[in-house]
């Protein structure tokens, strides 16, 4: 019988491995943290509706419907509806899917973007080559996924969510006709909500990048999975964004050994104000200018942090193929 060398048990466990857990996730928010302000500035542009007054009706929607007994509101997706109402009304005729990618390509980014994000991928798949570690970007956004993908930064991003609308509505018995009828098929316009994300439902996102539900669909968000056999250990992440409605991911994220980093418009007291209150109530690990320029205190931190976590990596591997190997073979003293 064959004795089992040590190192073909390290290759036994590792080809069990379900991941190598190489990868490092930077994770952003989008409006006011990779752009000065809300995306749907360029549709507002393009239709000439008044941004404030949108957003006025929209908000006010919250005290409208519970006016009229709806305990239950979606605050932070309502206005998704509030667009289809203006669809519906002529406000804004022949709003489709791809002008919001379209739209998408006007927004304007903070200093540094989208240059920080393809340098960083670059930087450390360069330097870190030999561990085959690299760097993987994702937003997570309760703005529109259709204009985020149409920005300069959509071909540096491995995933995006956001919030989807459908054109095409089929009608009820549509599964009984293999050529359905769809509502109103002669003109192309959103029509419906598919997909929505919220404040709280950012860390469903998170949960999916972590257990590697976005790049295998076989796998359940919400099976339970060891943490040696998810896809990117929350160590293994950077959460950035700008202000307390990302409070649940910075939390979920920092409690589980990831780094989170907030960011506030440069020159704003009232946002450095507000961002300042999330490093003293432990919510992030530390806070900064929008301004991802080579050199700005923002760069250099994420640089630093994800390096570090290349780092912790490279460190791990080779402690546990140490301790897998054990010391080799030496002569016995008489």
């Amino acid at each position: 019988m064959r004795v089992g060398h040590p190192a073909d048990t390290l290759r036994h466990r590792m080809t069990r491995q379900v991941f190598p857990q190489n990868v490092i996730a930077v994770i952003w928010d989008f409006d006011k943290t990779l752009i000065p302000g809300y995306m749907q500035a360029p549709l507002f542009d393009h239709y000439g509706i008044d941004a404030a007054e949108f957003w006025a009706e929209a908000d006010g929607l919250v005290d409208f419907y519970r006016s009229r007994g709806h305990d239950l509101v979606a605050t932070d997706t309502l206005y998704l509806n509030w667009m289809l109402t203006y669809v519906r009304h002529g406000r804004m005729p022949g709003l489709d899917n791809r002008l919001l990618r379209e739209l998408g390509g006007r927004l304007h980014f903070y200093e540094g973007i989208p240059e920080f994000l393809a340098n960083l991928k670059k930087d450390v798949e360069s330097r870190f080559a030999e561990h085959h570690i690299h760097v993987e970007h994702y937003v997570i956004s309760s703005g529109l996924r259709q204009m985020i993908l149409g920005s300069a930064v959509a071909p540096m991003l491995d995933g995006v969510w956001g919030c989807e609308f459908a054109e095409e509505v089929p009608e009820p018995g549509y599964l009984e006709s293999s050529s359905p009828r769809l509502f109103s098929p002669d003109t192309t316009e959103i029509r419906e909500v598919i997909y929505t994300i919220d404040n709280t439902t950012k860390t469903r996102a998170i949960f999916e990048i972590n257990k590697g539900t976005n790049k295998n669909p076989a796998i359940d968000v919400n099976a339970s999975i060891p943490h040696e056999d998810r896809r990117i250990p929350f160590p293994n992440m950077v959460y950035v964004a700008d202000g307390p409605s990302d409070v649940p991911v910075f939390s979920i994220v920092k409690q589980n050994g990831g780094r989170t980093y907030a960011v506030y418009r440069p020159g704003s007291e009232a946002e450095f104000a507000q961002t300042k209150r999330l490093l003293e109530q432990g919510r992030v690990h530390a806070f900064g200018p929008a301004d991802y320029t080579e050199g700005s205190q923002t760069a250099l931190w994420i640089t630093h942090t994800v390096e570090e976590i290349a780092e912790r990596i490279v460190a791990d591997r080779e402690r546990a193929l140490a301790e897998r190997l054990g010391p080799p073979p030496g002569h016995l003293a008489d």
